[in-house]
């Protein structure tokens, strides 16, 4: 026995950090509160130790292969580990019979934790289903895609399904510091200094994989020679290095934030789609919210570009719409689609000025009643005089006909020459004349 805990200490060693700082107790484990938290449902099955079929399902590196391993250091069950990749029916079969007689002859359970189950087609699928049925073996199945669409819809009905969510920042910080600070599996034997803005920029391009950042922190370390005095310090060059990421000053709660959109919306009005691709793409790498940049462009086709071209206004709601549907990273096309078009569109700000015009006659001009043959002649109106006198303007030829509709005239929107807004202003230069306004 000396023998083999020894052997396993000696491979300890040569795994990643990743790999050797998995948690062992549910209190080393970070993040899933949602089905993990105090008095949850899934916690209460593992402290109790009452495991039945059950499937995991999320993104890599949120901790679905580190809660199997919690759960194979707290049951009293045998617990066989495998992968879907690496066996078959074959290997299946040969593990029920071992469970079957594991249960009949030292009446003990077998969990069977089988990673990447998307990967096993309906067949192999199909062998587990009688002996999970049963309770033969309690099966843990792992993957990364949505299991009601990879796992048999009879296999599901068995098991109890936990969907993983991907870890938040300061998940991801709680692990960085457990691994820096663990001395027996972690990097606590080394002097270590790591550089806040380091660790900012490795929590952030981790994008909640706890895997990934190990992965990082471990390679800064690694790699970086010590100083004379035996401290490794990694700073923010090195964590590029490790991540495989530039670095990008960008603070959102900073002027880069507002001069960084400032940037990206005059791009857009002075109609260079290079400059707010760039601007747009380089705020998005730096981690800013993609919806706020949708907005500023769906602001931006009112705006600067409005009925000039009023299939801007369409494109730049439709990508906002394309975003929330496809999410990151894919919703970047449609944001940089919107943005060119926007850019490259012919330009007005005869709307917003219009608005502007509008909003100041309003609170500072004359106080205009709506006139009377405006008025709703519904209900009681129409015996009071409302409605009367009023010009239907289909009725009459080119579906237009003089009549007040603002007491004491005034232009507020006078369109440009540009695109589309040509057009209308021809049209209502010729309406405005017959009323001589």
């Amino acid at each position: 026995m000396e023998l083999f805990t020894k052997e396993n200490n000696d491979i300890t060693k040569f795994q990643p950090l990743a790999a050797r700082i998995i948690p062992k107790e549910l209190n080393e484990f970070f993040g899933q509160e949602h089905i993990l938290g105090k008095g949850k449902l899934l916690r209460r099955i593992i402290e109790s130790d009452r495991i039945g079929s059950m499937i995991f399902y999320g993104p890599p590196g949120c901790g679905k292969s580190a809660l199997a391993k919690i759960v194979a250091n707290k049951t009293k069950s045998e617990f066989i580990e495998t992968n879907a990749v690496t066996i078959g029916v074959s290997d299946i079969r040969n593990i029920i019979n071992s469970a079957y007689k594991r249960l009949k002859i030292y009446n003990k359970k077998t969990i069977l934790l089988l990673d990447e189950i998307h990967h096993f087609n309906r067949s192999q699928q199909d062998a587990l289903l009688p002996d999970v049925e049963k309770g033969i073996i309690n099966l843990i199945g792992i993957t990364t895609e949505n299991p009601y669409f990879y796992v048999n819809f009879a296999l599901l009905s068995r098991s109890s399904v936990f969907e993983f969510k991907r870890l938040s920042d300061d998940d991801i910080r709680k692990i960085i510091n457990r691994a820096l600070t663990d001395v027996n599996y972690g990097l606590g034997r080394y002097k270590i200094k790591i550089d806040e803005e380091a660790i900012n920029h490795i929590v952030r391009y981790s994008e909640g994989d706890a895997r990934r950042a190990l992965n990082a922190v471990e390679l800064s370390v690694i790699a970086t020679e010590p100083e004379p005095d035996g401290v490794i310090h990694v700073n923010i060059r090195i964590a590029e290095e490790s991540m495989q990421k530039k670095f990008i000053l960008y603070d959102k709660k900073s002027d880069q934030h507002y001069d960084h959109i400032s940037a990206f919306i005059k791009s857009l009005r002075g109609s260079d789609p290079d400059a707010a691709v760039y601007w747009l793409v380089k705020m998005l790498d730096a981690g800013e919210d993609p919806r706020f940049i949708a907005r500023r462009i769906i602001i931006a086709a009112s705006e600067d570009v409005g009925n000039a071209d009023p299939n801007a206004l369409i494109v730049a709601t439709s990508a906002l719409t394309a975003l929330e549907f496809v999410g990151m990273p894919e919703g970047k096309i449609p944001l940089v689609q919107s943005a060119i078009y926007v850019a490259c569109a012919p330009k007005s700000n005869a709307t917003y000025n219009a608005l502007s015009l509008a909003e100041n006659e309003v609170q500072k001009g004359i106080t205009r009643e709506v006139p009377i043959h405006l008025k709703d002649p519904n209900v009681d109106g129409e015996n009071r005089g409302h409605g009367k006198g009023y010009l239907y303007p289909h009725n009459f030829k080119d579906h237009f006909v003089v009549q007040e509709y603002l007491p004491n005239p005034k232009i507020f929107y006078t369109p440009s020459e540009q695109g589309y807004e040509l057009e209308i202003k021809k049209r209502l230069d010729q309406w405005r004349k017959k009323k001589n306004v």
